[in-house]
């Protein structure tokens, strides 16, 4: 289905809408997301096309850099306003789509905050969107709940919950079941847009406000202009500006260099900046793909104790605490790892090592994607950090250069490694098109993110024709004979007769597309949208 709200079939839209989401797609939400689109739709895409600049430069050979232009702003003194006092400890945060048994069991995990995700665990579906949107204001007004018939299982809200983050989509995806005089409306604005029109109010009543994560943010520019939308909306729905609080991702490689910048443009909204460690990876891989005799070893090889990791994540650390927010930590995507209480033991003691080296660093909290790992996280940070925060802790001691940013990480590749990022990168795209953003694979929660690196290595290492662990380089021929195998054994697990009746085929043909063609495509979603 398709959405027109033009003033000519406006009359017409609300009849279509009377059965289709009537309490979230209302004529007054609608009305407010048409002038969301008209007053910044044009400036995103703007930035869009500085993004495709930037790269030009990039495959220049250039390397990015601290702005010029900015730096009186990174060496001034200044903090961001106030923390709200329900964000003061944010020790651990769980993550997770917005289907309503995760959002009901993310508020009673005993974590201090759950950030619903419209982004990367969730598989944009028109169905998926609206309906999260629905459990959002059902969670806000506390009347959420799930009966499971099949399992015999009631689920609804404890009486004390975790607080509420809502992730809206990339600047660069569009919802396309929405047209606004023809143009496909900003997933960003849309998302965003339903969230603070129907929770505003309710939220504010209780003592808190809407708080968002924001995404794959290139460029000091893209915090302004969602700094701009936050006002605007803060005064479209009468809201006392500094209402709206965000927290930052930084998951791209480019905004490491303009952290300072990124929390000076929202500073009168942002509470944190987090290690989006995974996307991070995909961002340093893919903003460098054409340097040449630049190639990244398998993605199991780059940890947050590689150089150019560790640079970043102490970096986050020093420049949020000089200004007065959060510097939050990055995903432990272990799961509990059942009938076998070994493996089990082991994933827990990586993340038990994971959070203790954040909450040793200075981190503020970290990130879980299962509840069972909240237990653990909290223990690492409870043990480190007596207070909400660590925000008195400055890191002065801190020294990171633009070298330290970028510098290249040692490894190898190997056969295992090329086979598991083609596994994985199939495995997840299948389940993506199925509708399934969050997906449970070797005892890891994978997203969007996985599925990026996973294809861009393969990529990457292809263009090059790299070489491998053992000697042999990585060529077409290698390639299609791995690639071939690989996709012959999930045949054979899925079972000859069935494949056709899964989305199988259109992975497989898409990923291998995205991997061998020329020129490589800035975010798989792109495509894969299409065919959800």
């Amino acid at each position: 289905m398709q959405i027109s709200v033009t003033h000519q079939e406006k009359t017409k839209l609300l009849q279509d809408l009377k059965n289709v989401y009537p309490d979230i797609l209302t004529e007054e939400a609608l009305t407010f997301l048409t002038a969301l689109h008209e007053k910044f739709n044009d400036k995103r895409l703007l930035l869009l096309n500085k993004r495709e600049e930037q790269q030009a430069i990039f495959d220049s050979g250039k390397l990015p850099s601290f702005p010029v232009e900015t730096k009186s702003i990174r060496e001034s003194d200044w903090v961001a306003a106030p923390i709200p006092n329900d964000l003061l400890d944010r020790r651990v945060e769980i993550t997770g789509p917005v289907d309503r048994k995760m959002v009901i069991n993310a508020l009673n995990s005993g974590a201090k905050t759950f950030m619903a995700d419209f982004e990367d665990s969730n598989a944009p579906s028109w169905k998926n969107n609206l309906e999260g949107q629905q459990n959002l204001i059902d969670a806000n007004n506390g009347t959420i709940e799930l009966i499971d018939k099949t399992k015999g299982k009631h689920y609804k809200l404890n009486d004390e919950t975790a607080v509420l983050l809502v992730r809206p989509r990339g600047l660069h995806l569009n919802e396309r079941h929405l047209l606004v005089n023809g143009e496909q409306i900003s997933g960003s604005l849309f998302d965003f847009g339903l969230y603070v029109f129907h929770n505003s109010k309710v939220l504010i009543d209780n003592g808190s406000a809407p708080y968002f994560y924001l995404p794959k943010l290139e460029h000091y520019l893209e915090a302004r202009w969602w700094n701009d939308v936050f006002e605007y909306s803060q005064a479209y729905l009468g809201v006392p500006q500094g209402t709206f609080k965000a927290t930052l991702l930084i998951e791209t490689i480019t905004a490491s260099f303009q952290l300072d910048e990124f929390i000076y443009e929202l500073k009168d909204h942002i509470v944190g900046l987090n290690c989006g460690r995974w996307d991070y990876i995909f961002s340093y891989i893919k903003k460098f793909r054409n340097h040449k005799g630049f190639i990244v070893p398998n993605r199991d090889q780059v940890t947050m104790t590689t150089p150019f990791m560790a640079a970043y994540s102490n970096l986050v650390i020093q420049r949020c605490h000089k200004r007065g927010i959060h510097a939050m930590g990055g995903m432990a995507a272990q799961i509990p790892i059942k009938n076998n209480p070994a493996a089990n033991s082991e994933a827990l003691e990586k993340v038990r090592m994971d959070k203790e080296r954040e909450a040793k660093n200075g981190h503020d909290g970290t990130w879980v994607a299962h509840p069972a790992l909240v237990e653990v996280a909290m223990k690492e940070f409870d043990k480190y950090m007596s207070t909400p925060n660590q925000i008195f802790r400055k890191r002065e001691d801190i020294t990171v250069t633009e070298a330290d940013l970028v510098e290249l990480p040692k490894g190898t590749i190997t056969e295992a490694g090329i086979r598991k990022n083609i596994n994985v990168g199939i495995l997840y795209m299948e389940a993506w098109l199925r509708g399934y953003g969050a997906v449970a694979l070797y005892n890891l929660m994978e997203d969007a993110a996985t599925a990026e690196i996973s294809r861009t290595q393969v990529w990457q290492w292809l263009k090059n024709e790299a070489f491998l662990e053992d000697g042999r380089q990585f060529n077409k021929e290698l390639f299609d004979s791995i690639f071939d195998d690989e996709v012959e054994k999930i045949i054979r697990e899925v079972g000859e007769g069935k494949i056709k009746a899964t989305k199988f085929c259109d992975a497989i043909n898409l990923f291998k597309r995205l991997v061998t063609q020329p020129n490589f495509e800035e975010f798989l979603t792109l495509s894969a949208y299409k065919l959800l």
